[in-house]
């Protein structure tokens, strides 16, 4: 990983995107010492995107397994809901 003022990037956007995009090494962009935005390949990005994605349902499984074992509620069938949401 990297860290390039953004003023500098502007004079090297091409190599940048290029770094990015051919070994995966994602590039911080810099402003006054901080970094403002990544340049990653977009494969790579999709693949965070949707690594992320199963995280976050993966947490809300275990939320709703964590209610129902508190509240003793039973979980309610695929069909209902499939019903309910007007695709049966």
């Amino acid at each position: 990983m990297s860290d390039v003022m953004l003023s500098d990037a502007k004079r090297q956007l091409g190599a940048l995107v290029e770094r990015a995009h051919v070994a995966h090494e994602p590039v911080f962009l810099s402003r006054r010492g901080r970094r403002v935005v990544a340049i990653v390949d977009a494969a790579d990005f999709e693949r965070m995107r949707e690594l992320a994605e199963d995280a976050e349902d993966a947490a809300a499984a275990v939320a709703a397994r964590r209610e129902m074992a508190e509240t003793s509620e039973l979980p309610v069938p695929w069909d209902e809901v499939k019903a309910e949401l007007g695709l049966a």
